[in-house]
C-alpha cells in the first residue's frame, strides 16, 4: 500500500470518521480508523457499530491496500504536521510509514480485515432536502430530546414523511419540539433517530459550512443513511413505537399571547437566576391585559419583572421551568412569539410569529 494526500484535506476529513468512533470498547478494531486506498482515492472509514461514517478524498495511489490505525494518535499525527504533502507506504507486517518533509513516522496497524463492514442501504426511496435546512431542523428540535435511558425511544427524534412534508419532533416527557418541512415525495415513512447520531450529523454539517449543498436520506427498517459529498453516514435506528405526538397538541386555547422573543427570554433568563436556588426551579407568570408578570420567590430572596404583551382571551397564572422556556425561545428566529394556554395545569405553545413550521409545547408545573 503506497499513496500520498494533502495534509489539510486529510485532517479534515479524520475530523469527521472520528466521530464515529469508539472511545470505549473492549474490541481494540473499533479505536482504529480504516484507510482504504484505490482508483487515486482514500477512504476513511470510522465504525463503532452503532454509527458508521465514511469520507472519501482524493490520493495519488501508487499501490492499493488497507489498513486500520490508531484513530487518536493518527489524528494527533495528521494534525501536527505542515500544510503539505504526506507520503504514506504500509508493509506486509501492517507498519505504516507516514512521511512529509523531514518528518518520518513508523506505526503499528492492524489488518482492515477485522474492521467491520458498514451496513450498506440499498434500493430504498431517497429523499433530497438542503443542507442548511435540515441542519435547522435538527437545531430546533434536538434539545427536547430524553436523557432518560429508561424510555429509550425518547432519546431518538422522529422522522415522519408523507404528504410532501417531513417532521422532525423530540419529546421527553416535559415538553415536545416539531418542525415541518415540504418535500418532493409521494412516499410514507418514519424512523426514530438516535439523538446522538442527529448530534454528529450536525456537527459534519457545521464543519462543511456549505449553505446549498444537498443532503441525501435513505431508510430501512433498522437503518438510516445520509450522503452528504463524498460523506456518508450509517446509523442505526431506535426500535419501538414513538408517542402519536399529534394526539397530545391542543387545537382550542382560552388565552393567545403576542409577545417580543428577546425581551421575554432576558427577562425568563434573569428570573431563572433566583428559580435555580429551590427545588421546585419554578417561575411563576401572570398574563392581563397587556401585561406579562414575571416572579419567582425564594428563600435566598425574590424577583419581580414586568413585559409588554398583547392578549386576547382570558387573563391567566401558570408556572413554569425556566429552563424550558429558554431553551426554545433561544432557537426561534423571529421577532414576536406567539404562546396559546388553556388553563394553569395545561400544555402552553409557543410559535414564532411568522413560521407556522415550528411548535413547541411546554408542560407547566403547578404553584404552590
Amino acid at each position: 500500500m503506497n499513496f500520498s494526500c494533502n495534509q489539510t484535506i486529510l485532517s479534515d476529513s479524520i475530523n469527521i470518521v472520528q466521530k464515529a468512533v469508539s472511545l470505549k470498547t473492549t474490541k481494540p478494531i473499533l479505536k482504529g480508523i480504516l484507510l482504504k486506498a484505490y482508483n487515486n482515492q482514500l477512504k476513511l472509514v470510522g465504525n463503532n457499530l452503532s454509527i458508521g461514517i465514511e469520507n472519501t478524498i482524493e490520493a495519488n495511489v501508487k499501490k492499493e491496500g488497507s489498513i486500520v490505525i490508531s484513530s487518536k494518535l493518527f489524528g494527533e499525527i495528521i494534525r501536527k504536521l505542515p500544510n503539505e504533502t504526506i507520503n504514506f507506504s504500509v508493509n506486509e507486517n501492517n507498519v505504516i510509514d507516514i512521511t512529509c518533509l523531514n518528518t518520518k513516522f513508523s506505526i503499528q496497524g492492524q489488518s482492515a480485515l477485522e474492521f467491520p463492514e458498514i451496513e450498506e442501504i440499498d434500493n430504498t426511496e431517497e429523499y433530497e432536502i438542503n443542507s442548511l435546512i435540515f441542519k435547522n431542523m435538527i437545531r430546533q428540535t434536538i434539545f427536547a430530546i430524553s436523557l432518560d435511558d429508561s424510555r429509550p425511544i425518547l432519546t431518538g427524534s422522529l422522522i415522519e414523511i408523507k404528504n410532501d412534508n417531513l417532521s422532525m419532533v423530540s419529546i421527553d416527557g416535559y415538553r415536545l419540539s416539531l418542525k415541518n418541512i415540504s418535500i418532493d415525495s409521494d412516499f410514507v415513512n418514519k424512523a426514530v433517530i438516535p439523538g446522538k447520531t442527529l448530534s454528529e450529523v450536525n456537527k459534519i454539517l457545521s464543519q462543511l459550512n456549505e449553505n446549498n449543498e444537498k443532503i441525501k436520506i435513505s431508510i430501512t427498517d433498522k437503518h438510516i443513511m445520509f450522503n452528504i459529498e463524498k460523506i456518508k453516514i450509517i446509523s442505526r435506528l431506535l426500535d419501538g413505537e414513538f408517542i402519536k405526538y399529534d394526539q397530545i397538541i391542543p387545537n382550542e386555547f382560552n388565552s393567545i399571547v403576542k409577545i417580543n422573543t428577546s425581551e421575554l427570554l432576558r427577562s425568563i433568563e434573569r428570573a431563572s437566576l433566583l428559580a435555580i436556588e429551590s427545588k421546585s426551579n419554578t417561575i411563576k407568570m401572570i398574563f392581563k391585559n397587556s401585561n406579562l408578570n414575571i416572579s419567582t420567590n425564594v428563600e435566598i430572596g425574590s424577583v419581580d419583572e414586568n413585559v409588554d404583551i398583547e392578549l386576547k382571551g382570558k387573563e391567566i397564572e401558570i408556572g413554569f421551568n425556566p429552563k424550558y422556556l429558554m431553551d426554545a425561545l433561544k432557537i426561534i428566529d423571529s421577532e414576536e412569539v406567539i404562546m396559546k394556554l388553556t388553563t394553569s395545569v395545561s400544555p402552553c405553545i409557543i410559535k414564532p410569529v411568522d413560521d407556522e413550521s415550528y411548535t413547541y409545547l411546554i408542560l407547566p408545573v403547578r404553584l404552590s
